[in-house]
């Protein structure tokens, strides 16, 4: 049985660790509304920018030709994994690594390229011995659109030269705080647009082609910035969640051990009484 002194040392450790946890889930809860809104914010443009290529790609262009918009069999895959460089956020690096491992599935090294975007995905698929082509980090809960710009440079270099045949972006799709879904959504080559798209018509200046080498980069990168806002809002959102439960449970711990202190003294201090009555009787 514990001592006193033993009891009294694990409700003070238990309380600093209370107040840490508390004080991360504040820092979370404050910085996931702004990373919400970011996220939000830049959805409507990309889903927009994205009918827009899709329509201009089923017209009628002639000649043009675009190293972006071939469609071929796919031999070799390219996978952006988005995940979190920091850890204390439950779920969430563990369900973007089974998303990526389920995408990859049982290909050979020589049938995909792997880009990491944030520490925790390159350390976990390194350690399953999974080759990386290209990794980054630092700025997993504060991307910037020059972050974005970067990996997908890195990502259209490699379909460009014909090293991957198809571009495929692992990221986390925010809900709310409480509900982080793990996704993979195909970003090159551009999808076929649906009877809805097809049926509107667009006017282009000074020619759909002019304006289709224009949009295509941007939309792939905004699609992907994205990709890395959504995740950034879902690490903290699970990191908030991860947090709060960690502060309930160390309250709960605290007060099972406050009663079993107080147990502890209210036992000692009948043995006391006890010792007292006895010595006192025995002196009558």
């Amino acid at each position: 049985m514990a001592s006193a002194q033993d009891l009294r040392k694990r409700i003070k450790s238990v309380t600093n660790t209370q107040q840490i946890t508390k004080a991360m889930k504040m820092v979370a809860s404050a910085r996931l509304r702004r990373a919400q809104g970011k996220a939000e914010a830049t959805r409507p443009y990309a889903e927009k920018i994205g009918q827009i290529l899709r329509r201009i790609s089923s017209s009628d262009l002639h000649d043009y030709l675009s190293p972006l918009l071939e469609v071929r069999p796919v031999k070799r895959t390219c996978y952006i994994v988005i995940g979190a460089d920091k850890g204390l956020a439950g779920a969430f690096s563990s369900n973007v690594l089974k998303k990526a491992i389920e995408q990859i599935g049982d290909k050979t090294p020589d049938q995909y390229r792997i880009i990491t975007a944030g520490r925790k995905p390159k350390d976990a698929l390194k350690n399953r011995h999974y080759k990386i082509e290209y990794s980054y980090s630092g700025f997993s809960d504060k991307p910037a659109y020059e972050h974005a710009r970067i990996i997908m440079g890195e990502a259209l270099s490699l379909y460009e030269r014909h090293e991957v045949d198809e571009v495929i972006m692992i990221y986390t799709h925010f809900v709310n705080s409480m509900t982080q879904i793990a996704q993979a959504e195909r970003i090159l080559p551009l999808e076929q647009p649906d009877d809805e798209v097809k049926d509107e018509e667009y006017e282009f200046m000074p020619n759909p082609e002019s304006v289709l080498d224009a949009l295509l980069p941007k939309y792939l990168e905004i699609t992907l910035y994205n990709g890395l806002l959504q995740s950034a809002a879902s690490e903290l959102g699970a990191r908030m969640t991860a947090m709060t439960s960690a502060t309930d449970n160390a309250g709960e711990l605290i007060s099972s051990l406050g009663l079993e202190y107080n147990k502890l003294r209210q036992s000692s201090i009948t043995n006391e009484i006890s010792e007292i009555v006895g010595g006192a009787n025995a002196l009558q």
